[in-house]
């Protein structure tokens, strides 16, 4: 494949940390709330979803993962967690199991872009702005869906300026972990305490941000002397965004503040760390971690938005390859698993179409295949609970051949049923 270089416009509002805490209330009451809000939680690094959604059933998952495979659910701590006779939960995801017994985690397999891409950068890009295929700089997806208002009803915690909050409408980002250390903001003590006399003025974050901001100065720390600094292929798999081990606090960080202003209705986290070509582990180790931390994260989401219409996804840019590899990690594939959460979201199951590991099943004799493109699962989730109409699903992916009826036939008839009416 030739080289391509992406060009991206830096459109969007980073406002300072003052004016994140200091939203009006007014600002909520004048504004027309919609009907539900939406947060996404981007993986960056493409997470194992062979690992975290587990298929014990298939004869072939054990045989491609002879060092790293998650052993079949027996009722232990050991193994996978059983979710029905073909998939189990990976153990440390074990917080999100009340959420699917009680029917509002679900999630949808082989999902992804309709090609495959296994270049990080240009596969993030491709999500963020909603087109694949279109390498020139684009409208982050998200941002759009946001327009429309003189005020933000977005927000980001995490990356200084994520390419799917970038645009026309103005949006709230508060940059945590390496993007605010790489500019200086915890790393200067003078900076810093800056920001901690700021968020003492709120009972709720000030205790939060100054635990998380000397514990992620201590880990850095820790890590760079340890030697176990993330590799320069990581970092760039990254793309900016916080290591999965702070995913919890910037994830407490986004609850409060949209709670605080009520008019935000989107939000955006993202994590990094998950690029697992080497020493990926199985029960317990790398990966193990990234999910526990994951799963935290998402229980505290969960406790903020649920209300009726709220919905949270999880995504990634592309998945992991079906068999390990050489240094017992996996390698960039192409399907991967997308998780949702929410009342409307129908849970306790999974949607869509599953074929197995077999190797004519696979992409190219190596990957999952991608049965569902992302686009089809986002129109339908947004369109069922956001109220978000066709057009404007036109408007965020351009060119997107799942509207109206589209949604509904062909290979996607299988996830006629993942919202409810």
């Amino acid at each position: 494949m030739a080289h391509t270089t992406l060009i991206h416009r830096r459109h969007v509002l980073a406002l300072p940390w003052a004016a994140v805490l200091g939203a009006p209330q007014a600002q909520a009451q004048n504004r027309s709330q919609g009907a539900g809000r939406f947060v996404l939680v981007f993986l960056r690094g493409a997470y194992d979803g062979l690992s975290a959604l587990v298929p014990h059933a298939d004869p072939h998952y054990l045989q491609l993962r002879q060092s790293i495979a998650i052993p079949a659910p027996d009722g232990t701590a050991q193994t996978a967690l059983r979710l029905d006779n073909t998939f189990g939960l990976h153990p440390a995801l074990a917080p999100l199991m009340p959420l699917w017994q009680q029917g509002a985690l679900a999630f949808v397999p082989a999902t992804g872009l309709p090609r495959a891409v296994r270049s990080h950068f240009e596969a993030q890009h491709y999500w963020e702005i909603g087109q694949p295929g279109k390498t020139s700089e684009g409208t982050g997806w998200l941002n759009t869906l946001a327009g429309g208002n003189a005020t933000p009803l977005a927000l980001g915690v995490g990356e200084a300026n994520p390419e799917i909050l970038r645009g026309i409408a103005p949006v709230k980002l508060v940059a945590r972990g390496r993007a605010a250390t790489r500019t200086g903001v915890l790393a200067n003590d003078r900076a810093r305490g800056a920001l901690m006399d700021l968020y003492a003025n709120s009972a709720a974050l000030g205790p939060a941000f100054q635990q998380g901001a000397g514990s992620r100065m201590e880990t850095a720390r820790t890590l760079e002397q340890a030697g176990m600094a993330e590799s320069p292929e990581m970092q760039a798999a990254s793309n900016g965004a916080p290591n999965a081990a702070g995913l919890l606090l910037d994830a407490q960080h986004l609850a409060a503040l949209m709670r605080q202003d009520r008019a935000l209705r989107i939000g955006f986290l993202s994590a990094g760390g998950w690029d697992t070509h080497a020493s990926q582990g199985g029960v317990t180790g790398q990966l193990a971690n990234n999910l526990g931390n994951l799963a935290r994260a998402l229980v505290a989401l969960r406790a903020e938005f649920s209300q009726p219409d709220d919905v949270i996804a999880v995504v990634s840019e592309f998945g992991r390859t079906a068999a390990e590899n050489g240094s017992r990690g996996t390698d960039h594939g192409h399907g991967n698993a997308m998780l949702l959460m929410g009342n409307r979201i129908a849970g306790g199951r999974w949607h869509g179409l599953w074929e197995g590991l077999a190797t004519g099943q696979l992409h190219e004799r190596r990957d999952l295949p991608v049965l569902h493109d992302f686009r089809a699962v986002l129109s339908l989730v947004l369109r069922g609970t956001q109220r978000t109409t066709d057009a404007q699903l036109a408007a965020l992916f351009p060119g997107n051949p799942f509207a109206g009826s589209a949604l509904t036939s062909g290979d996607n008839r299988a996830l006629a049923g993942l919202v409810r009416a």
